[in-house]
């Protein structure tokens, strides 16, 4: 029998060109049926339950100021398939092994392009292909997307190519959003009949990022950061902005032959399958062999976000040897397996491989390795970009285990390129990579699983500022963001409050909602990279909440998610080894829950349950930690106050 069972049956077709105008595939359960016109122009329709979610979607590229897709277009060709096949991740985000099972249809132009079609049970996909000598200009990439009337959408705008992917998702009529407001993507979008389109792309290469812009209608068009010919430092951030000044008439100059990004759409009636679907992660390219077994996700130590504000010790709280230390005592003590050093340990623009007079490195990775604490180094993208070979070698000398790199907040090809270089370099010097001021994941971590985590999202770090990182906006979060990969948000404050008695502090942070909301991001937000984000003393002061976080795993093996709805509540359960950790969370309103048990094999189970405390309403901060005794197939009732949540771990007895 042949190992990871693989069916692939193919079909081609070799017609008349101009012949056939119409070419249909259906998904291995038939409820997605995708129709392709081909009559001058490509279009395509897809149905779901019989149900017509989007209709006449164009597709063209220009290439070298031609239409490859459009014109006196002939299909010389066509191509079926059926995949059935088991995928593992070496470093499991939600699923450690994943079913990829997908019915595809490939379009062969005369002119040698290509369309491919990829229809799984949870959605769709396609890209073009191109079979072109020595370099090509593109010029751009058509993407018409039709939705019907009445679909609304949780709106990531953007104002700018120049962007941090940090946006609010408000949700807005699509039909009443004006006409050229831009949006980055993943974006989520709904059906008056309630079906869910969760839009991204994944492998992406030497190619600029995806945004989309309203046209006219129910109509969004997609749009590419051009590429840059002129950049200029955007005074007085200079060290990590920029203005861009010039710009070419094209966005990409690449190989002539190449498969482009697939274009992704997450296609369900119910919003539990946006949070199980693998399909950015099944359609990205794989590992080239590589051994990546160094690889260690794991739990890390914040500095930042809490400003290095520790208290009750004998040294003066700050950037030096002294502070970090005792970072690394703390993660020592709670079995925590990083900390990061960010802003400050080096001279940020000057030279990031000379530590500031009150920081030596190499001390403090000597200091953790006694301690079973390794070291991640923050840098900026530009003075690494300049010496990029040498630095990450002297990081490795020093034997630092990853970097954070930050502020890249661009998506065009040179900086997509970045991206790669900088993740190909770190692994061959064996460095973890966590991307900052970065675009959203798309699927260049299968390729190089030390990529574990990017930020693009607004996050905790927002609270030292703002007050908008509220329940609402934490339970949007995973039905949007999270479609296309793990999420950097580093939850765990632990000065948690309600709006009500909520006060902004850059270096004493508060978080909108209860303590259990904060203690339930670790079950619900994925990230292999999962940051620790209170200052340890105040940690100390809650060790009780401190060792269940730090209990917490941050990769899984399998997820199951047991009710969920966008931007009201999710309940989770995900599974590591033989144990299992629900998650639940909940938005401003208080709610009850009913957690069904069945998914567990059958005996008895050791649970510590994590809830918001009886007085959770009024003081947030409030929790209840008790150990219970339960059995498979029981049906628990929990409570979540309001902006509340629910947390366990389970261990068979």
């Amino acid at each position: 029998m042949i190992k990871n069972l693989l069916l692939l049956c193919i079909l081609s077709l070799s017609i008349l060109p101009g012949y056939a105008k119409e070419f249909e595939q259906k998904s291995p359960d038939e409820r997605l049926h995708l129709v392709v016109n081909v009559d001058g122009e490509v279009h395509y329709s897809v149905y779901y339950n019989g149900k017509e979610i989007f209709r006449n979607n164009a597709i063209d590229i220009i290439i070298d100021g031609k239409h490859e897709l459009s014109g006196k277009l002939k299909v010389k060709n066509t191509t079926f398939s059926t995949v059935k096949k088991s995928v593992t991740a070496s470093v499991p985000n939600k699923d450690r092994h994943m079913d990829e099972n997908y019915r595809e249809m490939g379009l062969v132009f005369a002119n040698g392009t290509s369309i491919r079609f990829r229809l799984f049970n949870d959605g769709f996909a396609y890209r073009i292909e191109t079979k072109k000598k020595g370099e090509i200009q593109v010029d751009n990439e058509l993407i018409t997307l039709n939705f019907p009337e009445g679909t609304g959408v949780w709106f990531p705008e953007e104002k700018s190519f120049i962007s941090h992917y940090e946006a609010l998702y408000p949700f807005m009529e699509l039909g009443s959003i004006e006409q050229d407001r831009m949006c980055q993507v993943p974006v989520l979008f709904t059906t008056g009949d309630g079906v869910r389109i969760g839009l991204s792309e994944t492998d992406l290469y030497d190619y600029p990022g995806l945004f989309l812009k309203k046209a006219n209608g129910n109509t969004m068009n997609g749009v590419f950061p051009p590429k840059p010919a002129k950049i200029v430092e955007n005074v007085p951030w200079g060290d990590r902005s920029e203005k861009i000044e010039e710009v070419e008439a094209y966005i990409a100059k690449t190989e002539g032959t190449r498969n482009f990004p697939w274009r992704t759409f997450i296609i369900t009636d119910h919003d539990a399958d946006l949070l199980e679907s693998n399909l950015n992660f099944l359609l990205a390219r794989e590992s080239d062999g590589q051994d990546f077994s160094w690889v260690k996700p794991g739990m890390v130590a914040w500095d930042w976000y809490n400003a290095n504000n520790v208290f009750h010790v004998d040294f003066k709280a700050g950037i030096n040897n002294d502070t970090y230390k005792y970072y690394i005592d703390f993660a020592s003590k709670y079995g925590v397996d990083y900390i990061i050093l960010d802003e400050g340990w080096s001279e940020t623009t000057v030279d990031i491989k000379t530590c500031k007079e009150d920081i030596d490195v190499e001390e403090l990775v000597k200091y953790g390795a006694e301690r079973k604490v390794g070291i991640i180094l923050w840098v900026l993208w530009k003075p690494l970009d300049k010496d990029m070979e040498n630095i990450m070698k002297k990081y490795a000398e020093w034997g630092v285990k990853g970097i954070k790199v930050d502020f890249m907040q661009r998506a065009d090809q040179d900086m997509v390129n970045y991206y790669e270089r900088t993740v190909a370099t770190a692994a061959k010097y064996k460095l973890m990579v966590d991307f900052h001021g970065a675009y959203k994941p798309a699927g260049l971590r299968r390729a190089y699983p030390n990529l574990l985590t990017y930020e693009g999202v607004k996050g905790n770090e927002n609270n030292k500022w703002t007050d908008i990182i509220n329940p609402e906006h934490t339970l949007i979060l995973p039905f949007t963001r999270m479609l296309a990969g793990p999420m950097d948000f580093t939850p765990g404050s632990m000065r948690n409050s309600h709006l009500k008695n909520y006060k902004i502090s850059f270096e004493r942070p508060m978080s909108l909602g209860t303590r259990t909301h904060q203690v339930a991001m670790y079950v619900v937000y994925e990230s292999p990279l999962q940051m620790m984000c209170e200052s340890p003393t105040i940690y100390y002061q809650e060790r009780e909440t401190a060792a269940f976080i730090a209990s917490i795993p941050v990769t899984w093996d399998e997820t199951r998610v047991l009710d969920a709805k966008v931007g009201e509540y999710i309940l989770i359960a995900r599974r590591n080894g033989n144990e299992w950790y629900i998650g639940a969370m909940t938005n401003s309103e208080k709610r009850n829950l009913e957690v069904d048990l069945g998914f567990l094999p059958e005996g008895k189970y050791i649970m510590q349950a994590y809830s918001d405390g009886v007085n959770a309403d009024r003081n947030a901060e409030d929790y209840k930690l008790e150990k219970l005794v339960i059995e498979s197939g029981q049906k628990l009732k929990i409570e979540l106050a309001e902006g509340g949540g629910w947390c366990s771990s389970l261990r068979k007895e």
